[in-house]
């Protein structure tokens, strides 16, 4: 289940790196329907993780080939990715509340009640950009982490979440 999950969410993760909002309501409603249903699939994947998280703690640990610094940062490196996704899902909805219109994500779902704040809307905006790019920061450094321990420490970092179908390229 943690693979689906681990896996599930990078499409999502690699669209928000790339979609810009502004370029996608220009191309037509049916576009920035998309993105809206993308950002509800990534909120859900983001909130399941979290509560899944808060319920039942890591469900990985650091192995016993890691030892040292890189011992001590494989449980905060984690925390910070699933407490990111909630931060970056927690944004979202100030956004809905900030803004002047009812936001519904994916059309479907109303993100909180428009309190028509075009200026605490512009902020976490910004706040709510900034922090996704750090939070893919760190994700490029969690996957940089884990090739490293792969290839330098051989302990089969990559084959253990990776799917099987590419464990004969690990």
């Amino acid at each position: 289940m943690l693979k689906w999950l681990h896996w599930g969410i990078v499409p999502f993760f690699v669209w928000f790196l790339f979609a810009d909002p502004d370029a996608l309501r220009r191309m037509g409603p049916a576009v920035f329907q998309f993105h809206s249903t993308m950002g509800l699939i990534f909120v859900t994947l983001a909130l399941v993780w979290t509560a899944w998280m808060l319920r039942s703690g890591l469900h990985s640990r650091p192995g016993p080939k890691l030892q040292g610094w890189a011992r001590a940062l494989y449980r905060p490196l984690h925390l910070t990715i699933i407490w990111g996704l909630f931060a970056v899902a927690f944004g979202g909805l100030l956004l809905g509340l900030t803004a002047s219109f009812q936001m519904k994500a994916g059309g479907i779902i109303p993100i909180g009640v428009p309190l028509n704040k075009p200026q605490a809307h512009h902020w976490i905006g910004l706040l709510h950009t900034y922090q996704f790019y750090a939070l893919a920061g760190v994700v490029l450094f969690h996957a940089g982490f884990h090739t490293w321990r792969h290839l330098k420490l051989r302990d089969n970092a990559l084959r253990i979440m990776a799917p099987k179908v590419f464990h004969r390229y690990l």
